[in-house]
C-alpha cells in the first residue's frame, strides 16, 4: 500500500513540473513578439520623422515665407528721465569738536582732593579738583607779616618827612618797600588760586585718570578730559580719486545704524593732504545736537558728488557688450510684429543698479529687462504679463 502512495505521488510532481515549464514557454514566446513589433515600431517613427524634416525643408526652399518663427516671450519697461544722483559711500565716526584735557596754570602739584567722576555733566568753572598748598599759604602768611613791617616803616618815615626830619630818599624807599611787599602778596594769592583747577569748557567728563595723591601736571594719561557733545561732527576718509568731486559745501547724509537715525549735512573741512598710507584725505561734517548722539559712533557717509536733474537710466544687468560696444535690446513694432531691436548707448555714472545712459535711448523706449538674453536683432517677441 505504501509503494503504490509513493508512486502516485511521483507522478503528481512531475505533471506539475511539466506544466510550468509549458507556461515559462509562452510567456517567453509572447515577450519576443512584443520586442519585435516595439523595434519596428521604432524604425517606423525614425523613417517618419526624417522624411517630414525632409519635407519641411524643401517647402521652406520654395517658399521661404511658409516658415513660422515662434516670438520668445520677454518683459519690458517703458523708460522715463527722472533726477539721478551718484553717492560715494563710505564709513566714518562721530567726533566732537571740543575735547579738552585740563592742565594747571602753574606746575601743578600732588593732587588733595577730586571734585568729578568720569561721566560727570561738568559745567564751565567748575573746580575739578584741588593741589597741595600748605607752601603757598606759609609764604602768604610770611609776606603779609613784611607787608605789615613796611607798612610801619612808611608811616615812621612819613612823620618824620613832615616834622622835616630825614631825606625824599629815605621816604620813597619806604614807600618801594611798601609796594613791593604789596606785589609779592599778589603774585602769592594768584599762585593759591591756581591750586584750585577749574573747567575751561563746559561737558562730559570723558576721562579721569587721576588720584589723589598723585602729582597733577595735565598728562593725558594722568588727567582730566572733558568733551563738549553739544558739538559734534562726522569724520570721514575719501579715497584721493575722489579730490577733485568732494569740496566744502557738498551734501551729504550719515547715517548711524546704532541708533537708527539719519541727518543731512554738508563737507564743512575737506583736507588737503594725502595720506600717503590710505591714499585718501579726510574730510569733516558739523552734526546738529541731539542728546542720542555720542563721540566715536559708527556713521555711515553718503556723500553726494554727482546729480542731474533729468536723466535715463536703466538697470545694470541689462547692458551687454559685443565688438560694436555697448548696447541694450528695447521692443519696437514693425509692419505690425513685435521685434527686438539693438541699441548702442553711452553709460554714465554708476549708482547701485541704476546706470545712467548719456545716449542711443530716449523716454518712451521700451527695455526688454527680462528675456532679452540670447535675443538677435530683429527677433520676433512678444510681450509677458
Amino acid at each position: 500500500m505504501q509503494a503504490i502512495m509513493k508512486q502516485t505521488t511521483l507522478w503528481a510532481f512531475v505533471l506539475l513540473l511539466a506544466a510550468c515549464g509549458s507556461n515559462q514557454q509562452d510567456t517567453n514566446t509572447v515577450l519576443q513578439k512584443k520586442k519585435q513589433e516595439l523595434a519596428k515600431l521604432k524604425a517606423d517613427q525614425t523613417k517618419l520623422t526624417e522624411t517630414i524634416a525632409n519635407l519641411e525643408k524643401e517647402i521652406i526652399a520654395i517658399d521661404p515665407k511658409s516658415r513660422e518663427e515662434k516670438p520668445k516671450l520677454v518683459t519690458t519697461t517703458a523708460l522715463s528721465a527722472a533726477p539721478f544722483t551718484h553717492y560715494i559711500e563710505l564709513q566714518g565716526k562721530v567726533d566732537a569738536e571740543n575735547i579738552s584735557y585740563v592742565t594747571p596754570r602753574g606746575m601743578g602739584g600732588q593732587v588733595k582732593a577730586i571734585y568729578v567722576k568720569k561721566g560727570d555733566v561738568v559745567a564751565k568753572g567748575k573746580l575739578l579738583l584741588k593741589i597741595d598748598d600748605a607752601v603757598i599759604r606759609q609764604q602768604l602768611a610770611t609776606a603779609r607779616t613784611q607787608l605789615e613791617y613796611a607798612k610801619n616803616l612808611y608811616n615812621r618815615q612819613k612823620n618824620l618827612w613832615d616834622q622835616n626830619i630825614g631825606t625824599e630818599v629815605q621816604l620813597i624807599t619806604a614807600k618801594n618797600n611798601v609796594d613791593q611787599a604789596e606785589r609779592q602778596i599778589d603774585i602769592l594769592n594768584e599762585q593759591l588760586a591756581m591750586t584750585n583747577v577749574y573747567a575751561e569748557q563746559g561737558g562730559i567728563a570723558d576721562e579721569v585718570n587721576i588720584r589723589v595723591g598723585e602729582t597733577f601736571t595735565g598728562s593725558p594719561m594722568a588727567g582730566i578730559r572733558i568733551v563738549n557733545t553739544s558739538s559734534l561732527k562726522v569724520l570721514a576718509q575719501v579715497p584721493e580719486n575722489y579730490l577733485d568731486r568732494v569740496k566744502v559745501g557738498s551734501k551729504l547724509m550719515v547715517n548711524l545704524p546704532d541708533i537708527n537715525r539719519t541727518v543731512a549735512s554738508k563737507v564743512s573741512v575737506s583736507g588737503k593732504l594725502i595720506d600717503p598710507n590710505s591714499r585718501s584725505f579726510y574730510i569733516e561734517a558739523k552734526l546738529p545736537y541731539d542728546k542720542e548722539f555720542r563721540p566715536n559712533q559708527i556713521a555711515n557717509v553718503r556723500i553726494e558728488d554727482y546729480t542731474v536733474p533729468s536723466a535715463i537710466t536703466i538697470p545694470v544687468n541689462t547692458l551687454q557688450n559685443d565688438e560694436k560696444g555697448k548696447y541694450v535690446l528695447v521692443a519696437v513694432k514693425e509692419n505690425g510684429k513685435l521685434l527686438a531691436r539693438k541699441r548702442i548707448v553711452t553709460v554714465g555714472e554708476l549708482y547701485g543698479d541704476k546706470l545712467e545712459i548719456h545716449s542711443g535711448l530716449q523716454a518712451g523706449d521700451q527695455l526688454i529687462t527680462d528675456g532679452f538674453q540670447g535675443l538677435y536683432d530683429g527677433q520676433l517677441i512678444s510681450e509677458g504679463k
